[in-house]
C-alpha cells in the first residue's frame, strides 16, 4: 500500500482535523511520502527503543500514540537527533496520533478502557477544543471501589499498584474515563455528577480536587491506559483488503 494511502486511511479513521487544539503533529510526522507499507508496527511511544525493535522487524512505518513532534521542533540535536536518526537510517515513517486516539468511540483509549472495565458507554466527557478525549460510561449494576481497582489491576502497570483517591460514594454507578494523565479534566466530572474518574496518571492538586468534589479518583498508569488505541488499529490495518502486515511492539514504562 502506498504510504499517502496507508496515512490518508488513519487519518479518516480518527478524524484527526478535528483535534487541531493539540499541540502534537497528527499524522505523518517523518518519512518519505512516496514510499510504501507492506509491514507496519504499533506502539504507544516513539522513542529510539521501539524504532529499533519495528525496523528489526522489517516494518516500513510505525504507528504510536505519543510521537517525536509536540508543537514544533527548533533543533534537531540530542534525543531529537537520535530519534529522527533512527527512523532515517532504517527507512522506517512515523505516524502519530495523539488526542484524536484518546476520544475515538470505537478505536480509542478512553471508550476500550471502559469495555475493559466491563462499562457501558453512554457519552463523551473531557472537551478539548471542541472535540473529547474520554468517555462517560455506566456500570449496568452498582460497582464498588475496590472491585474497579482489582480490574484495572489487571493492566500492564508493571509494579506500579494502582492509586486510589478514595472520596467517592460507597457503590459507584456513573464513571469518566479519560486515559493518560487525565486528572485536569476534575472539574468536569465534578460538573458532570459522576461517581469516579479513571485514568492513568495523576497531578499533586488532584488529591484536594477529588477530596472535595466527593469523587473516587483511579490512577491505572499512563502507559497501562493507552495500549488500547494502538493496539485496535493494528487489528483495523491488519483487517484491511491492502495485504498489509502489523506487529505491535510491548514497552511498558511501569508509569
Amino acid at each position: 500500500m502506498p504510504l499517502p494511502e496507508f496515512v490518508d486511511r488513519l487519518n479518516d479513521l480518527l478524524d484527526v482535523e478535528a483535534y487541531a487544539a493539540d499541540a502534537a503533529v497528527q499524522g505523518l510526522q517523518v518519512g518519505p511520502e512516496d514510499a510504501s507499507v507492506d509491514t507496519a508496527a504499533f506502539a504507544v511511544d516513539g522513542v529510539r527503543a521501539t524504532f529499533e525493535t519495528a525496523a528489526a522487524r522489517d516494518a516500513d512505518v510505525i504507528v504510536v500514540h505519543h510521537g517525536i513532534s509536540w508543537g514544533g521542533i527548533d533543533a534537531v540535536t540530542g534525543k531529537e537527533y537520535e530519534r529522527v536518526a533512527a527512523l532515517v537510517e532504517n527507512d522506517l515513517a512515523l505516524y502519530a496520533v495523539h488526542t484524536p486516539l484518546d476520544g475515538h468511540d470505537e478505536v480509542g483509549n478512553a471508550a476500550l478502557l471502559a469495555d475493559h472495565l466491563d462499562l457501558d458507554v453512554v457519552g463523551p466527557f473531557g472537551e478539548f477544543g471542541g472535540a473529547h478525549v474520554g468517555q462517560r460510561a455506566r456500570a449496568p449494576e452498582p460497582r464498588t471501589v475496590e472491585d474497579l481497582r482489582e480490574s484495572l489491576a489487571t493492566l500492564a502497570t508493571g509494579d506500579q499498584p494502582v492509586q486510589v483517591l478514595d472520596f467517592g460514594p460507597e457503590t459507584i454507578e456513573d464513571v469518566a474515563v479519560l486515559t493518560g494523565s487525565g486528572t485536569d479534566w476534575l472539574d468536569e466530572a465534578r460538573g458532570a455528577g459522576v461517581d469516579a474518574l479513571v485514568t492513568g496518571e495523576g497531578k499533586q492538586p488532584a488529591y484536594h480536587e477529588a477530596r472535595e468534589a466527593g469523587i473516587h479518583v483511579l490512577l491505572a498508569g499512563h502507559y497501562a491506559t493507552e495500549t488500547f488505541g494502538v493496539r485496535a488499529l493494528a487489528d483495523r490495518v491488519a483487517g484491511w483488503d491492502a495485504g498489509v502486515e502489523t506487529t505491535y511492539i510491548e514497552h511498558p514504562t511501569g508509569l
